[in-house]
């Protein structure tokens, strides 16, 4: 029991996450000439809404994003996500691509308060069990704890290499101090920061790399350490990784990472309430026909089909193995299959 005048532990400062999501998204045009990656639509949502819930599943206070690249449609993308898990958002407007570190420099006004940071790359889709690399990260002291996970199968990803104790020694196979028996581990795009960590970016250069410019000169000291992960992980830079992820997610593959929505209309079939399917089409499992979408007679969707909001597929139509953006428009008879279908555009998808 408290006696008089005395108080109990205080509060933990609040968790904030950041979303990185400045890039230019080169490997995804032309799809990125419409949208900036993080915006790009998975299943009903923004790219970077799933990671909005995650970091709203963790307990996360508010949220920052970091824009360059069509930084209006980013901005709106953000908000309307932000929206949806109830919680603040700062937008951090770069005119010049300030790069991971400097986005953190760059944003420090909104991040000013926070006892962690969790700074997550816009570009995947992760299932991660987040509080569990809080815990590991507050139970070790370091200023930076990176989320890793073992090296997929035939990948090139530059590696992070970790000695027994859990801390990083290397990145790249030449940042940091390197040294005998490290274990190299993918790194999956996160990292869980401390307050401390933001005072160790330098104000110059202006574009700052975290894992190339902050972290190399902790390392030796344990500073900087590796949490590895499980679950779903998955890099949208192409698009051909784009469909894959679309299509995991609705083959159930993608665990937590994404929420599905609109409820099931047949086995593998789910479709929103305002969407609008004819009698006489065809829908095969796995498919995702979302809000305000339209499904012409005689048209065919499925198996591996996305329908954004808003996007339309006319009479006798077929859609298989692809996402179809919101508001596209597929005209009667057309074919789109293996492919991403935005506007105009038809990219093919591996």
């Amino acid at each position: 029991m408290e006696r008089p005048g005395e108080s109990g532990p205080a509060p933990r400062a609040p968790l904030v996450g950041m979303v990185l999501g400045a890039g230019l998204g080169t490997r995804l045009r032309p799809l990125t000439n419409l949208l900036p990656k993080p915006a790009a639509p998975v299943c009903g949502a923004p790219l970077l809404g799933h990671a909005f819930r995650a970091l709203a599943r963790a307990g996360a206070a508010r949220l920052v994003v970091n824009a360059h690249h069509l930084p209006g449609a980013l901005a709106r993308a953000a908000e309307g996500a932000a929206a949806e898990v109830g919680l603040p958002l700062a937008v951090s407007e770069e005119p010049v691509i300030a790069g991971t570190g400097g986005a953190l420099r760059e944003a420090r006004r909104h991040l000013d308060g926070a006892g962690e940071v969790v700074l997550w790359n816009g570009d995947i889709l992760f299932d991660l069990d987040l509080e569990a690399a809080l815990a590991a990260h507050r139970a070790s002291g370091a200023l930076a704890t990176m989320v890793l996970l073992p090296m997929p199968a035939g990948a090139t990803y530059a590696s992070v290499e970790v000695d027994g104790e859990g801390a990083v020694r290397r990145i790249a196979s030449r940042f940091g101090p390197g040294g005998e028996g490290l274990t190299p581990w993918h790194f999956s795009g996160v990292h869980v920061l401390s307050p401390g960590l933001l005072a160790r970016v330098p104000e110059a250069p202006f574009e700052v790399d975290v894992n190339r410019h902050v972290y190399p000169p902790l390392m030796a000291s344990g500073a900087v350490r590796g949490f590895v992960a499980s679950g779903y992980w998955n890099d949208l830079g192409t698009p051909a990784r784009y469909l894959e992820a679309c299509l995991d997610a609705l083959a159930g593959r993608t665990g937590g990472a994404v929420r599905l929505p609109g409820g099931e209309a047949a086995p593998g079939v789910r479709v929103a309430p305002g969407a609008r399917v004819h009698p006489q089409a065809r829908l095969h499992g796995p498919a995702l026909v979302c809000e305000g979408a339209e499904v012409g007679a005689f048209a065919e969707v499925g198996p591996g089909a996305v329908l954004e909001p808003g996007s339309r597929v006319g009479e006798g139509a077929r859609v298989r193995e692809a996402v179809l953006w919101e508001g596209t428009q597929v005209a009667a008879g057309e074919r789109v299959e293996r492919a991403v279908a935005a506007g105009t555009l038809r990219v093919p998808a591996g």
